[in-house]
């Protein structure tokens, strides 16, 4: 698997406050903002990133909703259908069934042997309600 981006997710029921922390002491800046997902980029580096999600948001499979004892990896690859397919092949547990989100993403969700979820992603264009929650330069196509 390629990976194209990886970074941690924080669930909490505290989005707004969660981000304006790690801005305001770590130097990261919302590349991405909505009262349930705020995407993290560090001002420094552009491979540094972070997001903080409302863990009680749809979009996590019942069996993973929670707070900071919660954590989704997420795993940006060019072929998330391709990766689905593997990871049914290989027998894993597949927490979220692949699909599109309006919010700008095709992915699945499955979990490792521990329970911490994954999250294959590839990044598609947002419908209209979305596009204007991403920053110019953020705005997948």
């Amino acid at each position: 698997m390629k990976t194209t981006s990886y970074y941690p997710v924080i669930m909490t029921n505290e989005v707004a406050r969660t981000a304006a922390f790690y801005c305001e002491h770590f130097r990261f800046e919302a590349k991405f903002e909505s009262d349930w997902y705020v995407h993290l980029q560090s001002r420094e580096d552009e491979s540094v990133n972070l997001a903080v999600l409302d863990g009680r948001h749809e979009t996590v499979p019942a069996a993973g909703r929670g707070q900071v004892s919660g954590l989704i990896l997420n795993f940006e690859v060019e072929d998330a259908d391709g990766e689905y397919e593997k990871a049914k092949a290989a027998g894993l547990p597949i927490l979220q069934e692949l699909r599109d989100e309006d919010f700008g993403q095709r992915h699945f969700i499955t979990a490792d042997p521990n329970g911490v979820m994954i999250d294959v992603i590839r990044p598609i264009a947002p419908s209209e309600a979305f596009a204007d929650s991403y920053s110019s330069d953020a705005l997948p196509s």
